[in-house]
């Protein structure tokens, strides 16, 4: 099983020789939208309690890099699906579930190696820094990690559903992008419609986002904010990674199944 798992993943890495736009892709749009938002728009957007706003704005960025690993989860997940790479697996004696735990190790180490590349991009473009020491910072990464994977696993589930490579984009996107700006990854949630706020307080990526704040030691307005999730947000956002996993890990095991004999 554990040897399976490194040979698909290990067919994830050598198909970036064929498509290396596919690895300039990502780690250029990080680059782009940090341009955009702490140089653009930065400079239009206050803080409520002051600070500096690239300090807060990086982990947010960091976040939305995570979540929408889920696009291209789904997208390769269902490529690989129309294209008979699924069936052609089944007939070698393979384990059957290191086929999504190969391909979704893969998509995890790829994103991490885009994330440490955007911290870097970040300390040289910004103000951005850790301020709480290695092991807080750590746990920050290991934070976004967790909440990758999660994401990883629900855009696997999307990727198996789906009739197409293309459905699969539109399907995971057209509601992943929208979800990332309806959270604190931009702007404190304090200042958004009193019917819309709870919305964002529950989300999943504000709780991640507010806890990587707090373990990096950025400016998080979230700390005078009287909802739960961002009063606890290291425990929420745990608690949200770990039920997706839980959720979505059963989910498309059980999909693949059904629909690898197509």
């Amino acid at each position: 099983m554990i040897s399976d798992t490194y040979v698909i993943a290990g067919r994830s890495f050598s198909r970036l020789r064929r498509e290396p736009g596919e690895l300039i892709g990502f780690l250029l749009f990080p680059v782009i939208m940090i341009v955009l938002f702490a140089y653009v728009f930065g400079s239009a957007i206050a803080l409520p309690g002051g600070g500096d706003y690239s300090s807060f704005l990086m982990p947010g960025i960091f976040m939305q890099t995570m979540a929408l690993t889920a696009v291209q989860a789904a997208i390769r997940t269902s490529t690989d699906m129309t294209r008979g790479i699924i069936d052609r697996f089944r007939s070698m004696p393979i384990a059957r579930a290191a086929v999504l735990t190969g391909g979704n190790l893969a998509e995890l180490l790829l994103r991490l190696l885009g994330l440490a590349g955007m911290a870097g991009c970040a300390l040289l473009l910004t103000n951005w820094s850790p301020h709480r020491g290695v092991a807080a910072t750590a746990a920050g990464f290991g934070l976004l990690a967790l909440f990758g994977l999660a994401m990883i696993w629900v855009g696997t589930f999307i990727g198996l559903a789906v009739a197409s490579p293309a459905i699969a984009d539109q399907a995971t996107f057209s509601w992943l992008f929208p979800m990332t700006f309806l959270a604190n990854t931009f702007v404190p949630t304090q200042g958004l419609p009193f019917w819309l706020r709870p919305v964002a307080d529950w989300n999943p990526m504000s709780a991640t986002v507010a806890g990587v704040r707090a373990l990096f030691g950025n400016p998080s307005p979230a700390a005078t904010h009287a909802a739960w999730p961002l009063q606890h947000p290291i425990g929420m956002s745990l608690a949200w990674s770990v039920a997706l996993v839980a959720v979505f890990v059963p989910l498309s095991v059980w999909r693949y199944r059904k629909a690898s004999p197509r």
